[in-house]
């Protein structure tokens, strides 16, 4: 059975980042992936089986620390509004001070077979309790419409922010990404909204 942790296994990890992001899944090789590690081909086979094992696992790391990090952002927030916004700027902010990580996870893997896409949806769901618990608690705090169907909110709320940096990554012209996150917010909570709309 490979082995799923060690330094060796995270060197792999985030060297896989790099040569995806810079080559394109397909194009890279799993002795670029060592080579950037700085270790031997074989090695990465004590911690993968396949390529694609690299590509799912890659992902799950990745939003492992991306919902973690989040996390300890929303443990010091107050309300729901509070917290959305929380995750939208955190979403932007991650994805812009990570470039590599934003052109894998927006680009390389929306172009893979079925079972890898099975492999790399599992890791998403916690994502997307988090942004359910926050919509709900919205509705409980009275700050969301009472007849908001929590899971639709958190697809549009996802999908917003994710197209947003999708376009970010396939733009020929750089800008802010994270400076986006309160017109994001603005814009969704004005969709689901009890009250006024809250000022930034």
């Amino acid at each position: 059975m490979a082995r799923r942790t060690g330094e060796k296994y995270f060197a792999i990890i985030d060297a896989a980042v790099k040569i995806i992001a810079r080559h394109g899944y397909h194009r890279t090789r799993v002795a670029d992936i060592a080579r950037e590690a700085g270790v031997a081909d074989g090695t990465v086979y004590i911690y993968f089986t396949k390529k694609e094992d690299i590509l799912v696992s890659l992902f799950q790391v990745l939003m492992a620390r991306f919902v973690d990090g989040l996390r300890l952002k929303l443990e010091h927030c107050g309300n729901a509004n509070e917290k959305l916004k929380t995750i939208i700027t955190y979403h932007l902010t991650t994805l812009e001070n990570n470039p590599d990580q934003a052109r894998v996870t927006q680009i390389e893997l929306r172009q893979i077979d079925e079972e890898i896409n099975e492999g790399i949806s599992k890791p998403l769901l916690d994502y997307f309790k988090l942004i359910e618990e926050v919509i709900a608690e919205g509705k409980e705090q009275g700050l969301y419409r009472q007849d908001l169907d929590v899971r639709t909110a958190r697809k549009v709320t996802f999908g917003a922010v994710d197209e947003v940096v999708t376009c970010w990554v396939m733009s020929k012209k750089p800008y802010n990404l994270s400076s986006l996150a309160g017109p994001v917010f603005n814009l969704l909570v004005r969709g689901m909204q009890a009250g006024p709309v809250p000022q930034e």
